[in-house]
């Protein structure tokens, strides 16, 4: 048990609503953050139980800054947490959002967990975030259910959209050009898929390197497969060779 599942466990305060599973995954992305002037934000404050439990996680120095559409999360405000009210929907309120936070290096969806607000909220501020920070989104198992606008593949959830970050992290070997390098591929380190959990890692990336070191000693192989096609082509090759011969 980590100290974040501990905490809850423990948690006699505000409410805190979490699925068990959560706790390894904030744990095995978040720990390295811990005792640093670490900036959280996190969208979805409901009860505010987990603003708090970041402020206890990640120490003294850290800076929480929460995001509900419900005026009255404004309450919950204290000290090194911050609170601003908006629909995470509207990306004029995301942009504004952005010029009001000075830095971002853990962000946390756990919004309203709609296609279009986690959608909204990627596209707006995964660009604002740390060079070396988290995006996390929570709860993607909305992306199945049709009230939340979800469905099993089907177009537009959150969970078919980020299916092409699978694609645009291996940009650097494509020789299509309906797939180029660009900002995510040169911004994004690692995808980490869970349960109704993606976390991506940033990190500045450039392109990839290849080298080899010591001593071969063991002769090429090639398979069956290969060895039929290059007698097949030795074979045309000389049926070629003995055509034109004749033709002269």
């Amino acid at each position: 048990m980590n100290d974040l599942e501990k905490y809850f466990e423990a948690n006699n305060d505000r409410l805190i609503h979490k699925w068990m599973h959560y706790f390894e995954i904030y744990d095995r992305h978040f720990s390295r953050f811990r005792g640093t002037d670490v900036h959280i934000l996190e969208f979805g404050v409901s009860q505010g139980g987990s603003l708090q439990m970041w402020r206890d996680y990640f120490g003294p120095q850290c800076r929480i800054y929460g995001v509900d559409i419900n005026p009255h999360c404004k309450a919950l405000e204290e000290d090194r947490v911050t609170i601003f009210i908006g629909d995470q929907e509207d990306r004029a309120f995301l942009g504004s959002l952005a010029a009001s936070v000075p830095r971002i290096d853990i962000l946390i969806d756990d919004g309203g967990h709609s296609m279009r607000q986690q959608v909204a909220t990627f596209e707006e501020l995964f660009g604002r975030i740390a060079e070396n920070g988290v995006y996390l989104c929570e709860d993607l198992h909305t992306s199945y259910w049709k009230e939340w606008g979800g469905g099993y593949r089907r177009r537009n959830t959150f969970i078919e959209y980020s299916k092409r970050f699978i694609d645009s992290i291996n940009a650097w070997h494509s020789k299509s050009r309906a797939l180029k390098i660009d900002d995510f591929t040169r911004s994004a380190h690692s995808l980490h898929y869970y349960d109704s959990v993606l976390v991506i890692e940033k990190r500045r990336i450039r392109a990839p390197t290849h080298r080899k070191t010591g001593i071969a000693s063991v002769p090429d192989y090639a398979s069956p497969g290969k060895q039929s096609a290059d007698r097949l082509k030795a074979r045309l090759k000389k049926a070629v060779r003995g055509i034109t011969g004749r033709s002269r």
